[in-house]
């Protein structure tokens, strides 16, 4: 049987998604746009997002801290580069850094994401005018938006800033996550995906361990979905996207929707559940390396996991071509048996479908069983995310101040 062919010439993005299905939600910009705004709606933006949180399911608690942070954001006003103290780096990739600063006017602090680029000056509007629409992006499963601008070369996005960081820096100190805490990971990670789908038409295209976000409250917030074509298009100019993590119709350079997200996420589960990266699929000498000789998940979240050491050193490393002929032509990974539940192996196995269309697609999913019985036993995501990344437990960083 011949293999698929593998195009690798695509830039990452470049397929553009379907029209808008439904009108979309007023924009709403930073303060100093706030008269025009008014005007346009005939409420302030306040009053507006207030309207639109109703529709969205979220608890009283998450719209209370969403409703203190639209009141934080609309005081602060117009970002400018000298407004910023840098307190430290959080991480890089996906073609910039993120660096943990503090917005000195307002005293927040915020993650301010850099991207060089050197585009004309009409690519660069355009950008930030494409990127307003993270404005709209008002959810408790979406990180919190401050507002963009260039400085000296460079696409400044600031953002909330999340004290537990991205689930691939807990990865690597967790050594694994255990199964209970995924499964409430993956309620949040598919109502996000939901709400950008049903609100926005706006397909995420980068759902990886790193673009997931937690923080001391135990809060769960997905990041850098792609909203700017322009953005992404200017980018893969100087930098290729992380092709591990995507479909094999996205690595074949076929047509994408919705579908290639749930594939990302799949295998994101797979990979923070066993503790490594899955392709090529680990041996039983390295499983027993991770799990030890009962290879059981008691799915308790304060359960120590160690990293994985010794001779169970895991699959010799491919080549990043070796690895996507792999993703497109090689069965796709699955939890190993004897481990985990038989209803997460089997949410993992309905979306990681080499076929699109034999994938679950999201309603599918929220209701599947695993998800169900995450979202009844009320894990305390919060505890686990500071006994393991060493912080103080607190309530949410957005909360509402004493009356």
């Amino acid at each position: 049987m011949s293999k698929n062919k593998l195009n690798l010439t695509l830039p990452a993005g470049s397929i553009e998604p379907p029209p808008p299905l439904s009108p979309p939600v007023p924009v709403l910009t930073p303060k100093t746009e706030s008269s025009e705004r008014s005007t346009l709606v005939g409420k302030t933006s306040i009053e507006v997002i207030q309207e639109h949180l109703e529709e969205l399911g979220m608890d009283d608690a998450q719209k209370k801290r969403m409703e203190v942070f639209l009141c934080q954001k609309e005081k602060i006003g117009e970002l400018i580069d000298d407004d910023f103290e840098k307190l430290g780096e959080l991480g890089a990739g996906n073609g910039g850094v993120v660096m943990k600063v503090r917005h000195k006017p307002s005293g927040l602090i915020m993650a301010r994401k850099l991207i060089h680029l050197e585009v004309k000056p009409a690519i660069k509007k355009q950008i930030l005018r494409e990127l307003k629409v993270l404005h709209e992006c008002n959810f408790a499963h979406i990180v919190g938006f401050y507002g963009a601008f260039y400085s000296d070369g460079e696409i400044s996005i600031c953002m909330e800033y999340m004290d537990g960081g991205s689930l691939d820096l807990i990865l690597k100190k967790a050594g694994r996550i255990p199964e209970s805490i995924l499964g409430t990971i993956t309620s949040a990670v598919l109502k996000g995906l939901s709400y950008l789908r049903d609100k926005h038409n706006i397909m995420h295209r980068d759902v990886k361990p790193s673009n997931i976000l937690v923080n001391s409250g135990g809060e769960i917030k997905i990041c850098d979905f792609g909203v700017s074509g322009q953005l992404i298009d200017s980018m893969a100019n100087s930098f290729v996207g992380t092709r591990s993590y995507m479909s094999p119709e996205r690595l074949q350079g076929t047509h994408y929707s919705v579908q290639s997200d749930i594939w990302s996420l799949g295998l994101s589960l797979v990979e923070m559940a066993i503790g490594m990266y899955p392709i090529p699929p680990p041996d039983a000498k390295t499983l027993a390396a991770i799990f030890g000789p009962s290879r059981v998940d008691d799915g308790d979240p304060n359960t120590v996991v160690p990293p994985l050491q010794g001779n169970g050193s895991g699959p010799r490393p491919m080549a990043i071509f070796e690895l996507l002929d792999y993703i497109v032509n090689e069965p796709p990974p699955k939890l190993p048996s004897g481990i985990f539940s038989d209803t997460f192996k089997e949410f993992v196995d309905r979306c990681l479908k080499k076929n699109p269309s034999e994938r679950a697609d999201l309603k599918t999913l929220m209701n599947h069983e695993w998800v169900r019985k995450a979202e009844s036993e009320q894990v305390d995501i919060a505890g686990w995310v500071c006994k393991t990344m060493g912080l103080t437990p607190t309530t949410p960083t957005r909360i509402v101040p004493p009356a």
